[in-house]
């Protein structure tokens, strides 16, 4: 089993809309550890980790985004693995 870390920006209708809740939801389910918080910018920022094919299934889910979003772009890149990271939250 691979695993990685991602870093992800994610730009549009992105905050106010349930977009970090639905991130958790999403991650929690595929048993991913990371955060998502909300940048001043207007933009969510995730950090993700865990088995390489379940991280590839978050991010597809994030740039479909939940119903009420609407995600213009995402900015992807790999990062190193946190292993004393536990769990998926979200940071305020």
């Amino acid at each position: 089993m691979t695993e990685k870390r991602i870093n992800i920006i994610v730009r549009g209708l992105v905050q106010g809309v349930g977009f970090r809740m639905f991130v958790l939801r999403e991650a929690s389910a595929r048993h991913l550890s990371g955060w998502t918080q909300n940048r001043l910018d207007g933009t969510v920022e995730i950090e993700a980790q865990g088995n390489s094919g379940l991280v590839e299934e978050l991010v597809e889910q994030i740039r479909i985004g939940p119903s009420r979003s609407n995600v213009t772009s995402i900015k992807v890149r790999e990062t190193a693995i946190d292993a004393s990271e536990r769990g998926f939250r979200i940071l305020t």
